[in-house]
């Protein structure tokens, strides 16, 4: 999942063996379309960070919107109050939404998979994230963003992207199934619990932690080939149906 970069014939090199290489957003192709009314980018960093300089244009995120408060649950909010939450950011059913973070693109991958959840293909995550565009030197704003009105963002949930537990107890012992486990390896062992209410994992759970996918030096997702040597020895293939918690 790599978007192509845009100097010097890297973009084609970067792009080699991507699946979906119009997943991610690189920074020059970003820079280049600061000011584009059909673009909205997303800060979803915390709000001390917000405040300390964003990419210009960049609206914020709430943090609630991971959890129901009917409910307390933490997955998703509501269609029609993610809705709502998406109008007042200014983006709607045609808006083009590039997320980012400082965190190594979790809360981007996060947004960016509540948004594909909710129908809203239309969304890219930053390659690199914060740390990539100060490091080149980009533009950086302490400004907020003029309001957007009169946008419509009109939810249509897709339940296949979420998997439930009991389609994972039917399936998990499947030879077709493998079950990731992205958590840290404290949590995996049960040595650092954190915040599970049980120690452990599921029984023959593949451990990687989803870091292991992002180049620590640069904050950028690691190359097609590295990327599917480090999932193959982990027994995550193309023709497995994966269920990663």
């Amino acid at each position: 999942m790599l978007l192509s970069l845009r100097r010097d014939g890297l973009e084609e090199k970067m792009a080699e063996g991507y699946a979906a290489p119009e997943q991610l957003a690189d920074t020059v192709w970003l820079d280049e379309r600061l000011g584009d009314d059909k673009l909205r980018v997303v800060d979803t960093d915390v709000v001390a960070a917000y405040q300390r300089g964003h990419i210009p244009g960049a609206v914020m995120v709430p943090d609630n919107y991971q959890k129901d408060p009917d409910t307390g649950r933490v997955l998703i909010l509501p269609p029609e109050k993610f809705a709502r939450m998406m109008e007042d950011l200014g983006i709607g059913d045609d808006t083009l939404v590039v997320t980012y973070d400082n965190s190594r693109s979790l809360y981007a991958g996060r947004l960016w998979w509540a948004l594909r959840y909710y129908g809203h293909e239309n969304v890219k995550v930053l390659n690199g994230g914060w740390k990539k565009w100060l490091k080149e030197g980009r533009p950086v704003s302490l400004d907020r963003p003029e309001e957007r009105t009169g946008v419509t963002f009109t939810p249509r949930p897709d339940p296949s992207l979420n998997a439930t537990t009991d389609e994972l107890k039917e399936r998990y012992n499947a030879p077709e199934t493998v079950v990731w486990d992205v958590r840290s390896r404290g949590e995996y062992t049960g040595e650092n619990p954190r915040h599970n209410q049980r120690p452990g994992h599921i029984p023959g759970a593949s451990h990687m932690e989803w870091v292991e996918m992002i180049d620590p030096e640069t904050d950028m997702f690691k190359s097609a080939e590295e990327m599917r040597r480090l999932l193959t020895a982990k027994g995550i293939t193309p023709e497995k149906e994966v269920f990663a918690h």
